[in-house]
């Protein structure tokens, strides 16, 4: 039976913590413009709201612009929810790119932007409602919370400050961590003594991933139902007796609940 308190909060970032998602259009949009070069570089809101639909497929930065390209070129959303793997490869092979390319040109554009406007890329992002006081919270509580995300962890930082909540940034594993989420999940266990760690993240193919992992049998898990993930989904996790799925209201409530 799980422990109706964790000693260890291990959360992923955006879209449990922080919905960045005007944020990531932008600077897709802008990384696109860079490599794809289109005839008029304005962005139509239809673009936007299927970005926004989409973005449940996104797994890593780099697949943004990418994502843009493939709703440019009218690949249905069908075919994008189903088939994003395959997608993403043809697309980078006909334009001769490799990921890190992508990715490194997209993180160039962010910092710059970062260095020359932070106040107006902090403004594209929020935190989900009561989400920063349920933090502090568990900050004071004594239960230790770590950050587990695919965002460059200096960038959840800043956000994190913005915020008024105060975490040392060797808590935060970001992308630079370069490892699954589960093999930091493993660390924290390995380092702590009678570890009860709790994980939540918005992805359920990352849940899927640790639910693999028979050294973390115990670790228990929820997925973000307010994050960026489609209705079937939640499903799947909700059919899931290993899987908690977790609402808004619930994250605010006590850890008893969560379960």
């Amino acid at each position: 039976m799980t422990n109706n308190i964790p000693t260890i909060l291990a959360s992923d970032f955006d879209g449990v913590i922080c919905d960045g998602m005007v944020e990531y259009f932008e600077v897709a949009w802008r990384t696109y413009c860079q490599i794809w070069a289109p005839t008029k570089p304005i962005a139509s809101d239809e673009y936007a709201a299927r970005f926004y639909s989409l973005r449940p497929v996104i797994e890593t930065g780099w697949e943004m612009p990418v994502l843009i390209k493939a709703i440019v070129e009218g690949i249905s959303e069908d075919n994008i929810l189903k088939d994003w793997a395959n997608i993403t490869k043809k697309i980078l092979a006909n334009d001769n790119l490799q990921s890190s390319e992508v990715a490194h040109k997209l993180d160039t554009l962010r910092d710059e932007w970062i260095e020359n406007d932070l106040e107006d890329w902090m403004s594209l992002h929020r935190f989900y409602p009561g989400v920063a006081d349920k933090i502090r919270n568990i900050i004071s509580s004594g239960i230790k919370i770590y950050i587990v995300t695919t965002k460059e962890g200096r960038f959840a930082h800043k956000l994190l400050e913005k915020e008024g909540i105060e975490l040392p940034r060797e808590v935060i594993f970001g992308k630079e961590a370069k490892r699954p989420k589960y093999e930091i999940l493993r660390e924290l266990k390995a380092n702590a003594t009678e570890a009860n760690i709790w994980f939540i993240e918005d992805r359920l193919n990352t849940l899927q991933l640790v639910k693999k992992q028979s050294d973390l049998d115990d670790v228990t898990l929820f997925l973000a139902d307010w994050g960026y993930n489609t209705p079937s989904e939640r499903l799947i996790a909700h059919n899931d007796a290993r899987i908690h799925l977790l609402s808004l209201a619930q994250y605010s409530q006590d850890f008893s609940k969560w379960v």
